[in-house]
């Protein structure tokens, strides 16, 4: 199975606050305005703007809210223009980091995204440079703890997805992306309670930092997490679980 991504469990182990509920919105409302744009605002025949609805509810958004991002993007209302660009490179210790983003100004989001780069010891490459590395899944996270490990492997498996793994103390349902919504829905149905849920991108294969390098790469990945055109972050770091405790 493919590499775990250790980034999607240091992010979502971080409980979203009320302070940057704003800008989770905000990027939110970005993806269903581009999905309604590209795909049309019907998500029974557009697959990725029915992800971003559900993702939106996920994080409690309004319904109007919903349906004024995806008019913006069919058109019915009027707004500003968003571009999906994606920028690929390297972070301390040869990390591959693919950044997605969703930018009204292509020049500045290069230019931010060259600079935080650059500011953590890593350095952007050419596109297709790391984007290989990648498989599009879904992910859907559980606290381990308090989930009962085989019956989700059961059902999971039953249901469709490709494998359940345990990374730290997550179990993380992996399934394609065609059937990625059934299999959030099905375990949900049957009581099981997820920490993220999300189509993501996860590494063919890891590689192992430590140290400076480890520190930068974490400041780096919150700094471009930070920038308002950036969407997601993905990267193919592996931290020991020790190592992040130190760092706090």
């Amino acid at each position: 199975m493919a590499g775990h991504s250790k980034w999607a469990n240091i992010k979502h182990r971080k409980a979203a606050v009320d302070a940057k509920r704003g800008k989770i919105f905000t990027k939110l409302i970005r993806e269903l305005t581009v999905s309604a744009k590209e795909g049309g605002g019907d998500p029974d025949t557009n697959p990725r703007l029915r992800t971003a609805i559900s993702s939106a509810k996920d994080q409690n958004m309004p319904n109007d809210t919903i349906e004024r991002a995806i008019k913006r993007g069919t058109g019915d209302v009027e707004g500003v223009e968003y571009h999906e660009i994606f920028y690929e490179g390297y972070g301390p210790g040869g990390s591959a980091v693919y950044v997605k983003t969703l930018t009204d100004n292509k020049n500045r989001t290069v230019s931010e995204i060259r600079r935080i780069f650059q500011k953590h010891g890593g350095s952007l490459g050419e596109n297709g440079c790391v984007a290989w590395m990648f498989d599009m899944k879904g992910r859907i996270s559980f606290n381990s703890e308090t989930t009962e490990e085989e019956k989700l492997f059961d059902l999971a498996i039953e249901t469709g997805a490709e494998d359940v793994l345990k990374e730290d103390n997550d179990l993380v349902v992996v399934s394609s992306t065609d059937n990625y919504e059934e299999v959030k829905q099905t375990l949900t149905d049957e009581g099981f309670k997820f920490d993220s849920a999300e189509v993501t991108m996860i590494p063919q294969t890891t590689i192992k930092i430590d140290g400076k390098e480890a520190q930068q790469m974490l400041n780096m990945m919150e700094a471009l997490e930070d920038n308002d055109d950036v969407q997601n972050v993905y990267a193919n770091f592996d931290i020991a679980e020790e190592l992040l405790e130190a760092m706090g």
